[in-house]
């Protein structure tokens, strides 16, 4: 979002990050939780990393923080209320490390992915695709092994070039500069299928599907029906799912600092568990 101010996200800075006690959720998100609980159908949608779970050097360790997995399980069972995980991870990643409730939708790969039942079928993809994904690897690679602590993760529909661990902020931004001049190179080649390129925290992303968080909220909101939606996120990533909402009916959280579009923040994982008990308590 442009400005350094926008439309009351100064209110729910100073609130969230600071002046309330540890725990407490600002009094004007506290407020939109209550009307959103008052509709018949609602969707409450969460990221993972960084918002159910602390962010941690290795995405294999993520747990959900325990407050925030009894949180969502209680909201699952509610008439009503459907929940879903949004998140960049690949869905068999995400299903390993976040053990939803059944009942819980999950959007993975960005929306390239998901499980909207228990007969959901597979992501495939074209042989152009799998071509593509092929060409990306062999130019992100190289790049990762000429910076030590950075890897390239496998996903079914990309190949994220990861750099968190790598040894420098200056390390991070030149082989982020570098994979993306040899992506550039890469969409120049003759009969190669496209691909999409993004950044999230510490890592440059490539998918041969073009799906967004915003595209996956759009599906979730179809396919259950509900009257309004609450997404919490934290990513640059999560931009697009808070762009897609309805301020007049639907809440957004962004979870920590930094720019965004969201309505409402709260400072870290530790207090999403309160909001989705907000909600829960409303709908009893």
């Amino acid at each position: 979002m442009t400005g350094p101010d926008p439309a009351g996200l100064g209110q729910g800075l100073g609130q969230g990050l600071g002046s309330e006690p540890a725990g407490a959720l600002p009094q004007d998100l506290a407020a939109a939780l209550r009307r959103f609980a008052g509709r018949t159908e609602i969707l409450v949608a969460v990221d993972f990393d960084g918002v159910m779970a602390e962010l941690v050097d290795r995405a294999e360790e993520a747990r959900p923080l325990p407050a925030n997995a009894a949180a969502l399980a209680a909201l699952t069972g509610l008439p009503g209320v459907h929940t879903a995980l949004v998140s960049g991870r690949a869905l068999a990643s995400l299903l390993t490390v976040a053990s939803p409730p059944p009942a819980t939708l999950l959007i993975g790969s960005h929306g390239a992915e998901r499980r909207l039942g228990p007969h959901a079928p597979p992501l495939e993809l074209d042989d152009g695709q799998l071509a593509a994904l092929a060409a990306v690897g062999q130019v992100l690679e190289p790049v990762a092994r000429r910076y030590p602590d950075s890897w390239v993760e496998h996903k079914p529909a990309g190949r994220v070039l990861q750099v968190r661990l790598a040894r420098s902020p200056e390390a991070k931004r030149q082989a982020v500069a570098e994979a993306e001049a040899a992506l550039r190179g890469l969409a120049g080649e003759a009969g190669l299928s496209p691909f999409h390129v993004g950044h999230g925290k510490d890592v440059l992303e490539v998918s041969v599907v073009r799906a967004d968080k915003g595209q996956g909220l759009d599906l979730l909101r179809r396919v259950t029906g509900a009257e309004a939606v609450l997404f919490a996120g934290d990513d640059v990533t999560d931009e697009h799912g808070f762009a897609r909402l309805d301020p007049g009916r639907d809440v957004s959280v962004k979870v920590g600092a930094g720019q965004t579009a969201a309505r409402f923040r709260i400072t870290g994982p530790e207090q999403v568990a309160a909001v989705l008990q907000e909600v829960a308590a409303w709908r009893g």
